[in-house]
């Protein structure tokens, strides 16, 4: 490992560039990026260094533990590579570079820039080399970055400092003690020593999954340690109860399974081993139970392959924001490589999976982790679709060895229409995928168009954006069900004229940059998103009446809640959109186009 500048430019091949621009990316594709990043970790990293060498310190000083960093990398390579590589270190170094300009708080500086010597410490273990650090400890607590944590029983509480050594694997920390004197732990964190038992060592978790077909087990890492694993603020260690844990690892071999199909690379195929961990976010037990879906996921572009993800209690969920996040981290990548667009960062764009106004970067990011979302709802109708004839053929074969005669085609087509009444859960599945691929392809192509109406994508974002651009038209021709279908492009159409209705002044318009935002606009629920994947068997309300297919029921159910309430933006969404399916043509196209020109006078049946 070394921070030397190389002669030798940095040049991705076309062909890689190609695959990550149609939204997907092979494993050498993904490999390239994590080498880009490898590098300007390491720029990153000195030129924080250089801001630290003459920082006033109690602790060993910065210079040392690089020392130490560097001697070890020359003994154990592929350890310390993994070390450096972990999304924290990433988050680390770039908080630290905010830090030393004034952009970020935390705790003291010369505390957290004590978290590098305990970064060469985890080198030194692996290495077995031997080292000697003063270090900050947080109430007798040690975070060892990939490893795990030291925890010194009855240690003084608050930010101190104490002293760590290393020899031979072994580790042993010293630090003041609550009342007098000083308390001292050591412990093997490489080895299979009880130390855990005792409370003094918790070691770092990993979620695993065994490879299809022989292939090398994956381990992902489960952070719930380190205090750089957030997107950016310093965090206290938050470790997840038993009980917990094993729910991530049950949830995550099952997500596993999902994405590693047998499939060439291709937008929304993620093989999980391109995954470098998972932050478990707010919530540390089994209780309450989750949602089925992801409530809450980030990722940042410091910290390429982590994402922070609170545990839904579907595996199909949990696999779904996997591909998303992912598809953030290599785009963060691309950026740190080509400068993809001139954005002024005005929030003024809309973006069909937002409630609120994006500018360019943020809509270009949607773009891109949707255009794999929909890749990924793409696989599983194919899934469901083989699964469901599977099905169909198994009710038929049964039929058959029953002396059930199938004369015709047409009695085919019956008892395939019996199979499906038997076994519901197959045709819900596929009416449920198509749904979804139908709804992201249709939003991510609508961002795609945006981004290259803007006139602010460099030569480079527009051969990226081409490139989604084509793969989604090729998906826009594919056959998804069509009740599917029409719930999708009706989901859409409220989505986009509930965004005009709460976000925008009504007035003229050219083109995006000339909306006219309310102050008063407030981030509202978008419960119809998820809503409108399955067809109500029984519906009652106007949403449930729309999705049914129902628009004239629906409408008379939008008209009775706007009596009471006629800006009620909800339910003046909801009126446009039943008023367009029912009266389609130029009237409709302007009302769905600039719905907010309708918010006086207010509507009526």
């Amino acid at each position: 490992m070394t921070s030397e500048q190389h002669l030798a430019p940095f040049r991705m091949p076309d062909r890689l560039f190609a695959e990550l621009a149609a939204g997907g990316g092979s494993a050498a594709a993904v490999a390239f990026l994590e080498r880009a990043e490898r590098a300007r970790r390491l720029l990153l990293l000195r030129t924080l260094l250089g801001h630290l060498d003459a920082l006033p310190t109690p602790l060993t000083p910065v210079a040392e533990a690089w020392r130490v960093l560097k001697e070890a990398a020359e003994k154990s390579p592929e350890p310390v590579e993994r070390l450096l590589l972990a999304p924290p270190t990433g988050g680390w170094i770039s908080h630290m570079l905010r830090r030393v300009h004034g952009t970020a708080v935390g705790p003291p500086l010369w505390a957290e820039a004590g978290h590098f010597s305990a970064l060469a410490l985890s080198a030194s273990l692996h290495a077995g080399t031997e080292t000697a650090f003063d270090v900050p400890l947080t109430d007798g607590r040690l975070p060892l970055p990939g490893l795990g944590m030291v925890r010194l029983p009855g240690a003084q509480e608050g930010l101190t400092v104490g002293r760590a050594t290393t020899t031979g694997g072994e580790l042993t920390v010293t630090g003041p003690g609550r009342t007098t004197g000083s308390v001292r732990v050591t412990c093997r964190p490489l080895g299979r020593r009880g130390d855990t038992d005792r409370g003094t060592w918790l070691a770092l978790r990993t979620l695993t999954h065994d490879g299809p077909d022989g292939t090398a087990p994956v381990a992902v890492v489960l952070e719930d340690l380190d205090p750089y694993r957030d997107l950016d603020d310093h965090l206290p260690p938050a470790r997840l109860d038993e009980d917990e844990a094993r729910e991530w690892q049950r949830l995550f071999g099952e997500a596993a399974r999902i994405l590693t199909r047998p499939a060439t690379p291709g937008p929304g195929r993620v093989h999980p081993a391109m995954i470098r961990a998972i932050v478990p976010f707010g919530r540390t037990g089994v209780s309450p139970p989750p949602l089925p879906f992801v409530q809450v996921s980030a990722s940042s572009g410091d910290s390429f392959g982590g994402m922070l993800i609170v545990r839904p209690a579907s595996a199909l969920a949990l696999a779904e924001t996997l591909v998303h996040e992912l598809q953030h981290s290599k785009l963060a990548a691309l950026l740190h490589l080509f400068p993809l667009l001139d954005d002024d960062r005005a929030e003024r764009y809309y973006a069909p999976w937002r409630t609120d106004p994006r500018h360019l970067t943020g809509l270009l990011h949607g773009a891109y982790a949707f255009t794999g979302v929909a890749g990924f709802w793409r696989d599983r109708l194919a899934d469901a679709q083989i699964a469901d004839a599977q099905s169909a053929d198994a009710q038929i074969a049964d039929a058959q060895s029953a002396g059930a005669q199938i004369a015709d085609a047409q009695s085919a087509d019956a008892q395939y229409a019996d199979a499906q009444s038997v076994h519901p859960q197959g045709a819900d599945a596929v009416e449920r995928a198509g749904y979804f691929f139908a709804l992201r392809r249709l939003q991510s192509r609508l961002a795609v168009r945006t981004l290259l109406t803007s006139g602010r994508l460099t030569v480079e974002g527009r051969a990226l954006v081409s490139g989604l651009a084509r793969t989604l038209d090729g998906w826009l021709r594919e056959d998804v069900p069509p009740a599917a279908l029409a719930r999708a492009r009706t989901a859409a159409a409220l989505h986009r004229t509930e965004w005009r209705l709460r976000n925008v002044v009504p007035a003229p318009a050219a083109d995006p940059s000339d909306l006219r935002f309310r102050r008063d606009r407030t981030v509202w629920p978008d419960g119809r998103t998820h809503a409108f994947a399955t067809r109500p068997a029984v519906p009652r309300t106007a949403d449930e009446h729309l999705a049914a297919g129902d628009a004239a029921a629906a409408l008379v159910r939008y008209a009775d809640a706007l009596a009471d309430a006629p800006a009620e933006p909800h339910a003046l969404a909801g009126w446009i959109v039943a008023r367009t399916i029912l009266e389609p043509g130029r009237a409709a196209r302007r009302m769905l186009a600039r719905p907010e020109e309708l918010l006086e006078p207010s509507p009526r049946v």
